[in-house]
């Protein structure tokens, strides 16, 4: 059995004030799921999942800065303006994100000031198989599976004391 570890060290987070969790060995597409990631990168909590719903939902598209050969243009875009609405891979974020909402919850921690300060897709194990094709040749078809991870820090309090 495979002991998984995380990118982020445990030197760089407060462990009283972050949470973690992860999904491995998901059958997404790991362009999707880098996309997907690095838009929810830095938002708060309660506005990604807002958001991840507007996408599973089609009203709202991830924006594609890597992966955007041949990709079309979508309404609502600023700064790329490619981009897709990767359902499959949005509902496996939006259940990491509740799954690491329920760690806060189990921590003590605010869920209204919680913010994603790390979002990132890794490589998993890839599935090698074969499809048969004519005069009894074979292609190779291989698939990627993908790791999740997701951080989530408590922010602190924004106002002035008088």
């Amino acid at each position: 059995m495979p002991k998984w570890g995380y990118s982020i060290t445990d030197e760089e987070l407060d462990p009283e004030k972050t949470v973690k969790a992860s999904a491995r060995e998901i059958r997404v597409s790991h362009k999707a799921a880098r996309e997907v990631c690095r838009t929810i990168k830095g938002m708060m909590l309660i506005k990604a999942k807002r958001y991840l719903k507007d996408v599973i939902a089609k009203k709202k598209p991830v924006p594609y800065m890597r992966y955007i050969k041949k990709l079309g243009h979508r309404h609502g875009l600023e700064k790329a303006f490619v981009g897709r609405y990767p359902v499959k891979t949005a509902k496996h974020v939006l259940k990491l994100l509740e799954n690491a909402e329920a760690n806060a919850e189990n921590k003590g921690l605010d869920t209204d000031r919680l913010r994603i300060i790390h979002a990132c897709m890794s490589q998993g194990m890839k599935m090698k198989r074969s499809m048969p094709r004519a005069q009894g040749r074979a292609t190779p078809k291989i698939e990627i599976l993908c790791h999740l991870e997701v951080v989530l820090e408590e922010k602190r309090e924004t106002g002035g004391e008088a």
